[in-house]
This record gives C-alpha cells, sequence and structure tokens, in this order.
C-alpha cells in the first residue's frame, strides 16, 4: 500500500519560523531584519520561505472550514449545497443566505490570505540575496516562479471574496498601496502578469504530487483567472464566440507590452494537454478515499459488512493505489495534509487541527444527540461529522431531470452524493438539525471500517506508516485526502468552453457514462456542474457565466432562487417536511445587491481609515442583510 502516512516536523519547522502579524499587511520585523542582514543567504534559506508560503494553504484548507476555507464557502453559497448542521451552526447557514452574522465574519480569511501575499512578496524580493550560481538558475527561476504563483493565488481568493481591494505587490507598503483598487483594471492585470511570470519561469516538469506549483498549475490557473476576468468583468458571457484582451504589468517573465487574449489563454492550456502527461484516471471513483483497497478487499472476503458501492471497481484503481487518490494522474494543484494536527498550534496563521482535511468533518454525517450516525452497523463505511453545507436537493433533482432526459445515468452522481434514504437505511435525522435534503456529500467523506478498533475511527489509521493520530482524537484529526484545486478534468472543459471544440468535454462524459455530446453553452455549463460538485468551483462558475450587471433571470441569481420551495427536513421530523425560504429577503435580491461578493471586515476598513469602502448589499442597518434566527 502506498505510504500516505507522513513526517511533519520539516513541514512544521519551516511553516513556523516565517510568519506575518495580524495587523492585515504588515510585515513581521524579525523577518525583515533578518532579510536585510543575513537572511535568506542559501538556497536552503529560499526553499524555507516557500515553505512558509505554501503553509498558509493548510490555514485554508483544513481546521474550521466555515471561517477559512473559500472553495467550502463558495459550494454553500451556490445553488449545490445548503448551510444545514444543527441549530448553532449559524456561520455556514449565514453563506448560504448570503447573509453576515457580524460585520467582522469574514476578517479571519481576509488577514489570512494578505498574509499569504505578504510571504509571496518576501520570497520575491530577497530572492537574489543568494549569490547563485549559474548551475542553480533553474532552482532559483522555479522558487521565483512558486512565489510568483502563490502571489497571484492568494490575490485572486481575496478580490473573488471581497471585490476592490488593496493590491499588495510589496513588503514595504506606502500609503498609496493601502488604497483600494478596482479589480477589473488594477488588481487583475497583476494576478494574470503573476501567473504568466509563473508559468515562463518555471520548469516545464510536473510536481507529481509534491503540494507543489510547476508550470502547467501556472498554465491552468493563468486561464481560470482570465475566464472569470473576461465573463464576470467584461459580460463576455458565452467564451467560446467572445473574446477580451487584457495588458500585463512588466515583470521578471512577464516582459514589458504582454497583452492576453483568449488564444493566449487556450494555447496554456493546450500545452497542459500535449505536455503535461495528464490523463484522467479510468474510474471516477478512484479520486476519492471511500474507493480504498482496504475498503473494497471488505467488499470481497463475504465476512462482515460490505459496500457494494465500490464492489465492481477494478482492485488497481482503487484511490490507494498507484496513480490514483493523492498524487493522481489527473491532480495539477492541490491542499495536502498530514499527521500533524494539534489543538492548538503554534504560529501566526495557524488554527486548531490546521493539518487535517477538516472538510471532511464538516461533510460528515450529522452526528447529534442519538449518537447513531457513524454507527457501522447502520451508516457503514460513512462516520461521523458535523453534517454542515448538506448537498441541496437542486444538484439531484437538476441531475435526475438531465439524466431522464438524455436517457442515461452519470455515475458521478453517485459517486459524488450519498442519497441517504435509500443507501443508509439506517440514518438518523436529528433533532437539533435543520436544512436536510436527504442527501450527504461522498467525496471528501469520512470513512470507516470493519477492520478499524471503533465506529469513530477513519480507514486512514489502518494504513502503513500511521502510527496513531497526532490530534488524539481519528474522527477530526485523521483526514489527509489531497482538497483538490486543479484536476486535469477542469482544463478539458475549459478548452471546450473556450474553443467550442467537443472532444475535450467529450473525454469527460465518456468517464462518466454520459453520452458524448455537441458542444452548446448549457453543455459545458452542466458538465462542469456534474463533474466538480463539491470542488468549490460552482460559485464563480455562475458569476461569470452572469457577468457583474445581473438580473433576476441572470444565471446566478435564477439557479439560485430555484432553492425557495423545495422540501427539507428540520428538527429532525422527516414526516412533516419544512419548505425552504430565505431568511431575510430572497436569494435573488442579495445574489442582485451583492454580486457575489462578501462583506469586507468592518475593523480593517476603520483602521484603513476611508481608503477601503464597503461592497454594495453590506449595508449593516439593512436588516436584510443580517443573520436571522428561522429555525
Amino acid at each position: 500500500m502506498k505510504k500516505y502516512i507522513l513526517s511533519a516536523l520539516a513541514v512544521l519547522s519551516a511553516a513556523t519560523l516565517f510568519t506575518s502579524c495580524n495587523d492585515m499587511l504588515d510585515t513581521d520585523p524579525r523577518v525583515t531584519q533578518m532579510t536585510a542582514g543575513t537572511f535568506p543567504g542559501k538556497p536552503g534559506d529560499v526553499e524555507a520561505l516557500n515553505a512558509a508560503t505554501y503553509s498558509i494553504m493548510n490555514t485554508m484548507g483544513g481546521g474550521d472550514c466555515d471561517t477559512y476555507n473559500p472553495y467550502y464557502w463558495w459550494e454553500l453559497m451556490s445553488d449545490n449545497c445548503y448551510g444545514s448542521g444543527g441549530l448553532q451552526d449559524n456561520k455556514t447557514k449565514s453563506l448560504h443566505h448570503l447573509v453576515e452574522m457580524s460585520v467582522n465574519q469574514f476578517e479571519p480569511i481576509f488577514i489570512v490570505l494578505y498574509g499569504g501575499v505578504s510571504r509571496a512578496n518576501n520570497q520575491i524580493e530577497t530572492i537574489d540575496n543568494v549569490a547563485w550560481t549559474d548551475a542553480q538558475k533553474t532552482q532559483r527561476d522555479q522558487l521565483l516562479g512558486e512565489g510568483y504563483f502563490m502571489r497571484g493565488l492568494y490575490t485572486l481568493l481575496i478580490t473573488q471574496l471581497f471585490g476592490d481591494v488593496p493590491l499588495i505587490t510589496s513588503t514595504v507598503i506606502t500609503d498609496d498601496m493601502w488604497q483600494q483598487v478596482s479589480a477589473e483594471d488594477v488588481i487583475y492585470p497583476q494576478i494574470l502578469s503573476d501567473f504568466y511570470s509563473a508559468k515562463s519561469l518555471m520548469k516545464a516538469e510536473r510536481a507529481n504530487g509534491s503540494g507543489h506549483a510547476d508550470k502547467f498549475a501556472a498554465e491552468g490557473y493563468l486561464a481560470r483567472a482570465w475566464m472569470f476576468w473576461a465573463g464576470f468583468y467584461k459580460n463576455v458571457g458565452e467564451l467560446a464566440k467572445g473574446d477580451a484582451t487584457i495588458e500585463l504589468v512588466e515583470q521578471e517573465g512577464c516582459p514589458a507590452g504582454t497583452k492576453l487574449a483568449k488564444a493566449d489563454v487556450v494555447a496554456a492550456l493546450k500545452d497542459i494537454v500535449d505536455n503535461g502527461g495528464y490523463k484522467l484516471c479510468e474510474d471516477f471513483r478512484s479520486l476519492w478515499q471511500y474507493s480504498n483497497s482496504l475498503l473494497w478487499d471488505e467488499a470481497h472476503d463475504g465476512v462482515g459488512h460490505e459496500y457494494a458501492f465500490i464492489k465492481d471497481m477494478k482492485r488497481e484503481n482503487c484511490f490507494d493505489q498507484p496513480g490514483m487518490g493523492n498524487g493522481n494522474t489527473e491532480e495539477i494543484f492541490q491542499v495536502q495534509f498530514l499527521n500533524a494536527s494539534k489543538w492548538a498550534i503554534s504560529g501566526t496563521y495557524s488554527q486548531s487541527r490546521m493539518y487535517s482535511n477538516y472538510i471532511s468533518v464538516f461533510w460528515g454525517l450529522r452526528n447529534g444527540a442519538s449518537n447513531q450516525n457513524g454507527n457501522r452497523d447502520l451508516t457503514y463505511p460513512f462516520n461521523q461529522g458535523w453534517g454542515q453545507g448538506t448537498p441541496s436537493c437542486n444538484i439531484w433533482d437538476d441531475w435526475t431531470i438531465a439524466e431522464t432526459n438524455g436517457g442515461y445515468t452519470d455515475k458521478r452522481k453517485l459517486a459524488s452524493m450519498i442519497d441517504l434514504d435509500n443507501e443508509l437505511a439506517g440514518y438518523t435525522y436529528e433533532a437539533d438539525d435543520n436544512e436536510e435534503s436527504g442527501y450527504s456529500v461522498k467525496k471528501y467523506a469520512e470513512v470507516n471500517l470493519d477492520a478499524c478498533n471503533a465506529n469513530n475511527d477513519t480507514w486512514w489509521s489502518m494504513c502503513e506508516g500511521y502510527s496513531g493520530s497526532s490530534l488524539e482524537n481519528k474522527m477530526q484529526g485523521d483526514h489527509f485526502e489531497d482538497f483538490y484545486l486543479m484536476r486535469y478534468a477542469d482544463v478539458l472543459l475549459m478548452m471546450t468552453e473556450l474553443t467550442g471544440d467537443a472532444k475535450y468535454m467529450n473525454q469527460v462524459q465518456a468517464r462518466a457514462g454520459v453520452p458524448q455530446t455537441p458542444y452548446s453553452w448549457k453543455a459545458i455549463q452542466d458538465e462542469r456542474r456534474w463533474e466538480f460538485c463539491f470542488e468549490g468551483l460552482r460559485f464563480n462558475d455562475m458569476r461569470r457565466w452572469t457577468g457583474n450587471k445581473p438580473t433576476a433571470d441572470s444565471y446566478a441569481p435564477k439557479a439560485l432562487q430555484a432553492q425557495a420551495g423545495k422540501k427539507i427536513v428540520c428538527l429532525g421530523d422527516k414526516a412533516n417536511k419544512r419548505t425552504m425560504t430565505h431568511m431575510t429577503c430572497s436569494w435573488t435580491e442579495r445574489y442582485i445587491a451583492t454580486n457575489g461578493f462578501l462583506s469586507k471586515p468592518q475593523r480593517q476598513i476603520t483602521l484603513m481609515n476611508g481608503k477601503m469602502e464597503q461592497n454594495p448589499g453590506w449595508d449593516a442597518s439593512d436588516e436584510t442583510t443580517q443573520y436571522k434566527v428561522i429555525y
């Protein structure tokens, strides 16, 4: 079996040595003084800075997803998920209803992402403190490219969350740099320049599941960022029939006068297709931990429970087999995790349990006072969790309609969602839950085994190299499945969306058992929804297909409002379902008012003394913007 449980000492050391202070944009004076004098002095020092820059990803991807994981937020804000959870789980419901619990609710991720920008800036600025030899130029350029890539990524996330914000491109922050600037005209040219520099500087070699960015990841993100800019800000609409050109910023790896149009983006994606060496896993289920070989063995040993859903798989396609699962043949960029979680982790941007893929807990089966869900005799092989962000009735219903109209069964539907009433006969609707749809997320779901010692153990405790949970709580600490940020399927679907050539989309459809169809805008929109549900892409896809001048009939407001009227289970009362209604007004009204942006933290607006303004649709005195108890 592939060894998944890794030693974290080196990573933890690198991640905590170089930090920025909690004032959003300030650089830690210890780092500044060390850099100005003697640091970095050798290539290994730059490697340490690089590890610190990446470590922000673990803060985002692990621990409290309702506070730090924007990809989880974007699923909640889309029509793919409800807020759900228990009565006290108000953060998830506020995101789903596009309201806020407090004027500083979204400050933690605002600070963390700017911390990532600060670390990337430090890496970029100080790289030539090292006396690189000619023989080390490739290493130097790779590390610089990774610094540009990570700055571009963190900045992209900030502006997709908050819109017009300060653009920070230096560790020395001038008064002008604190000023909020236009995302469309100032920030996106810089983001795209960072990805362009990254692709130009980094080696044309795959990172091969190392957790680092490579040239191909930069090319993929160049496309993703340009498509959002063109669709949302330039209102291009159907990208196969439209175009937009943006002038980039001069910096190393991005020459003066460089412009980026659709043809350049297509060429970048084509390079991934032709030279990246990626391929789709044969079986979609291979991407997810519920297809691990230990569970497959239990399905075939004739003893105890069996998970019939994976029984027909080839064993060599199981999650933990070569080329599958973590580091698989289609994984382009991801957040990785280690057996290093603690209830308290030191470091400025650290948080509890940050090295565990905690989204598995958030999407795990809601386990309330009855303590039934997660019991192997009732919900095998799926374990207990918080039950927050459950799949909406909408995605199941829309998917079923597509299957019925097309006369096919899409293998991805049951590979992505648990149909609780039909797959888990023992599932219990808890007395303090709400907004339950009857479905749960199967991607990233917590998995138990008959071979495990207890109901709340995870299958990882049976893997080679495992010696005990670093958190001393397996249900919360032992989750090491990569969180995918970009898969090869995304490259293929972006190619079809940009070119109108269906052959790329057809590859994705073929794996899913879906008839290969000609290109249409609706076909590519549906394919992206089905392929990437619960991976954090849906909401920003909806936004770029809508543009920045939405009406009630635009894609995003219309899809979000379709949630109203669906039947949901609340307070455990399955016999008397309630009707899904918006918390304060309607999803249409909230989306049009905000354009999909969140409220900027009031504390940060105050600190900037008038240089940053609140986003439209977030006047705290307007009750439609504020969380309301409805269950």
